[in-house]
Formats: C-alpha cells, sequence, structure tokens
C-alpha cells in the first residue's frame, strides 16, 4: 500500500528497479537496491528484538546508511527518529530518555562520544554501529551495520496502517527543552503527495539534500523523490559553496533550503552548467529577504522560485507560486494541495479582505501532537499523558475522542479557543507556543512567534510579530506588527 511511508521506494522498486535513488559522494544505490537494504534492516531490526511502534533513533551524518535506517524501522513496524548530528551526547541522551528509544543507530565515532550518557538511557537495549567495530558499552548488545542487515531470512515486521506512528521530529529546543512531533504515515504520505504535485516532481528529477533529515523540510526531500522516482543526492557541506558545486556536478534540478542559506547563496557565482540544470528552488523555514529572492531570481534566470510557509503541527500550509512572485510580494500564497486554510475572527467566522485574523490550517499533513505533553497540553490536545503506551492509532484517536468541542468543522476550525486537526478541534494555545514561519517570517497565532518551535529547524526562528489577512482572493498575507 503507498498509504505507508516505507512503501514510497519499494514501489518504485517494483516498476524501475534500475531506476537511481540515492547519491553520495562516489556511492550510487538504485531503487531496487535500496528497497533491498530497507527490507533487511527491517528484519535486522525485528531480530533484535524492536516491537511495534517501538522507536529507532538514527543518529549519523547524511550517508546511505541513514536513509536506509529510517525507512527500515518504518518497514519493521517501528518508529523513526532522525537525531540531528550537529547535536551534543547530553541533548542527544536527552531525546533518546524523552521518547524511550530502544535501538540506536550511529557510527563507531559517535558512540565512543555517547558511551558516557547511554547507562542514563534506560529504554535502550541495542546499538547497531556503522564504520567498524565499536567497543562495549554498559550492557548494550553492540552489532555492526553489516551484521544487522544479514540473516538466514526475512522476519515479518508488525502490521501497520496509516494512521499509525511513523516518525517523531524533535524540535530545535531553541527556546527550552527539545519536543518530539509525532507524525503518521499518513501525515508524511500525504505530504510528499501534496508538494510533489505542485512543484510537478517527476521520476527525471535529481533533488539535492541539503537540509537535516533531522528537519521536517529536510526529510521531505526523501519522501517528495521517493513518491515520484526521482533521485536524491546526499550532502554534508562545509561551505556554502559546496552546494553549488554539487548543483553543478550532479546536474541538480531542485533545491530547498532556509533563508540564511538562500542569503548566502545569493552572494556566490553560480556557474553555467547551474543556472541550466536547475528548474526549481525552493524556500522554507522563515521569510526569504526580499533582497535575496532578487538576487537569486537574476542569478537563476531559468529557475522556478517557490515560497513555502507552514506551521510546526502542519509540516506545510500554504505556497506561493512563482507565477504570483511579482503581483503578491507580501502574500503566503494559496493552501497546498489536500488542505484547506483559512483566516478566520475569534468566532470562527471567515475574515473580510483586508481584516487580520487567525490562520488555520485544516487536513491530513496536520501532525498527531507532541511526545509526552507537559498536562496542561494534555488538557488542550486531549492526549495521553504517556503516549509511548499508545498503540498506532490510539494517539490521533484520543485526540479525536477527548477534544473539547465540536470533533468535525466544515470550515476548518475555530479560531481563538480551538484550531483544527484531523477532526479534532485543538487549543490555539497550542499554536502559540508551536507556530514556525508562517508567512514569511513568523504567522501571528493569538502572539505566538516562529521562534516558539520549528520542528528541527537549522534556521534561527525570526521573532517578528506578523499577522495573517485575508486578501479576497483566496490568498493570505502578513500585516506587518501585531498585537
Amino acid at each position: 500500500m503507498l498509504d505507508l511511508i516505507h512503501n514510497l521506494p519499494l514501489h518504485i522498486a517494483g516498476k524501475t528497479p534500475h531506476q537511481g535513488a540515492l547519491a553520495h559522494q562516489r556511492a550510487r544505490l538504485d531503487y531496487g537496491t535500496l528497497a533491498a537494504q530497507v527490507l533487511d534492516c527491517a528484519s535486522g531490526l525485528l531480530r533484535l528484538g524492536l516491537g511495534r511502534s517501538e522507536r529507532v533513533a538514527v543518529y549519523l551524518e547524511k550517508r546511505p546508511e541513514t536513509v536506509i535506517a529510517l525507512f527500515g524501522a518504518a518497514a519493521a513496524g517501528g518508529v523513526f527518529v532522525p537525531v540531528n548530528p550537529l547535536l551534543k551526547p547530553d541533548q542527544v541522551a536527552y531525546i533518546l530518555r524523552d521518547c524511550n528509544v530502544r535501538i540506536l543507530v550511529t557510527s563507531v565515532e559517535r558512540l565512543g562520544l555517547l558511551a558516557s550518557v547511554l547507562n542514563e538511557c534506560h529504554d535502550l537495549h541495542a546499538v547497531i554501529v556503522v564504520g567498524g567495530k565499536a567497543e562495549p558499552v554498559g550492557g548494550l548488545d553492540i552489532v555492526a551495520w553489516g551484521e544487522a542487515l544479514t540473516g538466514p531470512s526475512r522476519a515479518r515486521p508488525h502490521r501497520v496502517i496509516d494512521t499509525d506512528m511513523a516518525a517523531i521530529l524533535y524540535t530545535s529546543g531553541s527556546t527550552g527543552k527539545p519536543k518530539g512531533v509525532v507524525l503518521s504515515h499518513r501525515n508524511m504520505v500525504a505530504g510528499a503527495r501534496s508538494v510533489a504535485q505542485y512543484l510537478e516532481n517527476h521520476e527525471g528529477d535529481r533533488i539535492l539534500s541539503a537540509l537535516p533529515l533531522s528537519f521536517d523540510a529536510g526529510f521531505s526531500q526523501l519522501t517528495t523523490a521517493f513518491h515520484v522516482g526521482a533521485s536524491v543526492t546526499l550532502i554534508n557541506y562545509l561551505l556554502p559553496r559546496d552546494i553549488i558545486t554539487a548543483v553543478e556536478r550532479e546536474r541538480i534540478t531542485g533545491l530547498t533550503a532556509v533563508p540564511p542559506l538562500w542569503i548566502q547563496l545569493a552572494q556566490i557565482e553560480w556557474p553555467e552548467a547551474a543556472r541550466n540544470s536547475l528548474r526549481y528552488i525552493a524556500n522554507t523555514g522563515g521569510r526569504m529577504p526580499k533582497a535575496t529572492l532578487d538576487a537569486l531570481r537574476a542569478a537563476l534566470p531559468k529557475t522556478l522560485a517557490f515560497l513555502m510557509y507552514g506551521l510546526t503541527e502542519s509540516f506545510r500550509s500554504t505556497y506561493l507560486p512563482p507565477s504570483e512572485l511579482d503581483r503578491r510580494p507580501d502574500s503566503i500564497g494559496k493552501a497546498i494541495p489536500n488542505a484547506e486554510v483559512l483566516v478566520v475572527r475569534e468566532d470562527g467566522t471567515p475574515c473580510a479582505p483586508g481584516e487580520p485574523g487567525e490562520l488555520v490550517h485544516r487536513g491530513a499533513l496536520v501532525s498527531l501532537g507532541y511526545w509526552n505533553p507537559p498536562r496542561r497540553d494534555d488538557q488542550d490536545l486531549g492526549l495521553s499523558r504517556e503516549p509511548h503506551r499508545s498503540r498506532g492509532g490510539d494517539l490521533r484517536d484520543r485526540a479525536g475522542r477527548r477534544g473539547r468541542g465540536p470533533r468535525h468543522s466544515a470550515s476548518g476550525a475555530r479560531a481563538g479557543d480551538r484550531c483544527g486537526r484531523n477532526g479534532a478541534r485543538r487549543r490555539a494555545a497550542r499554536y502559540r507556543r508551536a507556530t514556525r514561519a508562517m508567512p514569511t517570517t513568523a504567522a501571528r497565532v493569538h502572539g505566538a512567534s516562529a521562534r516558539d518551535g520549528a520542528r528541527g529547524d537549522p534556521a534561527a526562528q525570526s521573532e517578528r510579530q506578523d499577522r495573517p489577512q485575508a486578501d479576497g482572493a483566496g490568498n493570505a498575507r502578513l500585516i506587518r506588527g501585531g498585537p
């Protein structure tokens, strides 16, 4: 079924197994090889005792093993947790403890750095090590990557459905402890399908993975590509110029980045080969300054520029098509495919043109909620105090059953008191703490700024207080300043 995230590459492998899937330095994996290794990894995790919906953390830089481990965890019926490779050992340990990780996939070098803190991670029982033989750590089972992928036969995976948990992506924690945003298979597949639709991705695309895979937009480069059978080039860059070199060398057609990176890339000369191959660029994670956008459009006259916006809990909400850049420079665009986005008053009625209001997103991309939220959030969202004890869709079902107010809304959601999520109304208090880079800098939802939590966002979040405003033409724009 294409309802499950790990089936995206498996489906393409069944149709065109020799189609290129992953590139990293000199390594090349086609879809057939990628699919086989994903299934082998899933079997290895199951042999290590991974239970249904148990967490597998992957603490690696971008490399083929990282992608295989993430999709392998999903294929086994587990939940993958990509950990930003730039985090320090105590930050990694916090995430491992917070979501009760059972199996960790990392490198020999990184395991050495973590050795002193892993004894605090009481649910962890096994580590799969990439890149050589590792020394024993406490009472943990240490298994080499090659050994984990080798077995007499493939184990039968746990049964999952599209509303089951697939991943937990942690916020950057810039204003406190990182929070885990829980995503279902449905969330991730719907996101891949929606983004691929408006970017018009196809099997001939070559997408550069420049953002961290722990960042939702970074991981989306994989899922969007795998949805259509495109190829992904993984890069761990040191300097911005390395990205332009990769675009030229790999004949990249699609590149998504965040404003701080675009600002640097706009100051570098793009060689002719890069200008000719790059079909589109996309911005996420904050506002791209107009001067930067103008510079990029001048340097890349053949390249389409997409400006994309979203809330932490909805991955992506709107996009501004390239054809509207000059006509509506302050607009956050229109709703992405398969989503409803409204600007509403406090009583939930739609705003008139020019009237400030609250931005509300309704649709399949809205996440299941936060992992282990504080009690106040439990009361707001109707979630379990111990979501790790829930199995599969229970987390989502509970939000619907226990959430206050009507479960469904024809208009999307009530502003002020609650916001819609998966058919359940959600309190705007959640969005006050979770809004991310909505329109250009930050979509204000009752005083929320983007800095309150982007899901693994590598960019520093803006503190500007902007508010969405309807323009009467199916778009929303910002009012600078705010209450």
